[in-house]
Parts: structure tokens; sequence; C-alpha cells
């Protein structure tokens, strides 16, 4: 049994890996910087931690308190509505970059629980998005850590909800199964799709 502090834990993987993690044994604190989101995550079996990533040391007191041995980032800074994703570009690097180099920092100071950190696994446009992935997986790569390279998912809660996207895909429950199975893997890149 592991205890994992899983940022990103209200989002359409999160939710979903939150009681796949307690059935395999683990302790899940999941945070979310949403206070109204916290009963939602209690109800999924994790501990609610309700921070925010961009503030360093509330995070790194955080992480402290719940002592992981594992950071499991899944956070991104997506709007509800595909049709805005241009408009977040800068958000989702930044949650990318200065958010995942907080949970970096929050592990080195708290006994360097083993980071897995989610990006893409399609090419994206040049770009504030594209150096932000690059970036992270740098980052979490360096920290002996495994970047979760995901296909575009598709199912329930998703963008894709009602058809299926181009490869690399995944449907999100199979992306949620996965990365528990992943827990444990030596630091790399793991390309995760159906």
């Amino acid at each position: 049994m592991s205890r994992i502090f899983l940022a990103g834990a209200s989002g359409v993987i999160g939710s979903r890996l939150i009681p796949l993690l307690v059935d395999a044994g683990h302790a899940v604190g999941g945070m979310t910087r949403s206070p109204g989101k916290a009963d939602l995550l209690a109800e999924l079996g994790a501990e609610p931690i309700v921070v925010d990533v961009f503030d360093r040391a509330a995070l790194i007191e955080a992480v402290r308190r719940f002592e992981p041995d594992v950071i499991l980032n899944e956070l991104t800074d997506l709007p509800d509505d595909v049709t805005k994703i241009g408009d977040h570009a800068e958000l989702n690097a930044r949650i990318r970059t200065e958010g995942n180099q907080n949970l970096i920092e929050a592990s080195r100071q708290t006994g360097t629980p083993k980071i897995l950190a989610q990006t893409v696994a399609w090419e994206l446009p040049d770009g504030p998005d594209a150096l932000a992935v690059a970036e992270l997986e740098r980052s979490v790569l360096a920290e002996g850590g495994v970047v979760l390279s995901y296909g575009q998912f598709y199912g329930p809660g998703t963008y894709n909800e009602q058809q299926i996207p181009s490869e690399p895909r995944v449907h999100i429950d199979r992306a949620a199964e996965l990365t528990v199975e992943l827990l444990d893997s030596p630091s790399g890149v793991v390309v995760i799709i159906d």
C-alpha cells in the first residue's frame, strides 16, 4: 500500500483514479484548489486536500502533512468547452511548468516521494503548450520520475464523449486503469494509448 498525493484529483482522470487506487489498497490524498469539490473527493474515497498548486508554501506544507510515497500529477487547466481550448493555452502551460515545479519542490522537501506526471502523446503545435510539455517532461525525468504520455481521452466526461478521436487515443477508463498499474514503473516516458 502506498500513500498517493493526487494533484488534479477532481479532474476527468483524477476522479476515476481515486476509486481504483483505493480499491488497490492505497491511501489517496486528493488535491483540489476548489473547496466545493472536497465532498466529492471524500465520497470517492480520498482525503480531500484543498490547496492551490501555485501557492508553493501551502503546497509544500500540504504534501509534508500527507507524507506521500508517490506524487501523481494529473493537473491541467482546460475549459469545459472544447472550443475554448485556445483561450487556455497560457493557463495550461503555467500549470505544467510552475505548477509541476512546485510539486517537484514539495517532493524534494518532504522525503522525495516518486513523481508521475501527465503529458500528451501527440505532437503539439509550436507555442506555450508545446514548450510547457517539453519542460514538464524534462523536469520530471531529471527527478527520476515517470512521464505518463496519454493519448487523446474519449468516453464519458471527456471532450470526446460521442465520437472516437484520431490516434493516439485512449479510453478514459483504460487510461485510469493503466495509470494505477504504472505506479511502480522505472523512470522514463510511458505512452498510454489503446
